[in-house]
């Protein structure tokens, strides 16, 4: 497979090789129950896995000026995207500083920058929601969000509301109906 180019098959087969998928009661960041959880840091600690990331969200980065990711799932995610796509990245923290220069994020962001967030698991957006706002009132222009899963929970309308498209890698769906 070369560079750029993304087997979602082949991923979905990766993630729950990985254990990415795990079955259980969890309490998500929602605050929401599930039967499930998606761990993707079990996939982006795997080369070939982060590899395949970066590559199926580079084409979304062709528009963008920089890539964005919050602490602590999406660095890694945003460093990949990064180096496949050339774009610079920023690491968006879920508050700000209470020390030193109080910064809300790390990176170079210029009023007007066309930033695209990438994310780890999208349930309702919550998290990238106020990210994305934090970082707007920064002066970025912010359209577009992509993930590497959307457990298809109420995150793609949450984020349409404030005018941002959701894509992702592969659903929920995906993982749990893949044999």
């Amino acid at each position: 497979m070369s560079p750029g180019e993304f087997d979602r098959a082949a991923f979905v087969a990766g993630l729950r090789a990985c254990g990415a998928l795990q079955h259980g009661t969890f309490t998500l960041a929602s605050g929401r129950t599930s039967t499930y959880y998606v761990d993707i840091k079990k996939a982006v600690t795997r080369p070939d896995l982060l590899r395949a990331i970066g590559d199926g969200m580079s084409p979304y980065a062709a528009g963008a000026d920089r890539i964005a990711g919050v602490e602590l799932g999406a660095v890694p995610i945003a460093a990949v995207v990064s180096l496949v796509s050339g774009k610079p990245y920023l690491m968006v923290r879920k508050e700000a500083k209470g020390h030193g220069t109080k910064k809300e994020y790390e990176g170079e962001l210029a009023k007007g920058d066309r930033v695209l967030f990438v994310e780890d698991v999208v349930t309702t957006g919550g998290t990238l929601r106020s990210a994305i706002e934090r970082l707007r009132h920064q002066g970025a222009v912010v359209t577009d969000v992509v993930a590497v899963v959307d457990r298809e929970e109420g995150g793609k309308i949450g984020l349409a509301e404030i005018g941002v498209r959701l894509h992702a890698l592969v659903s929920s769906k995906d993982l749990l109906t893949a044999s």
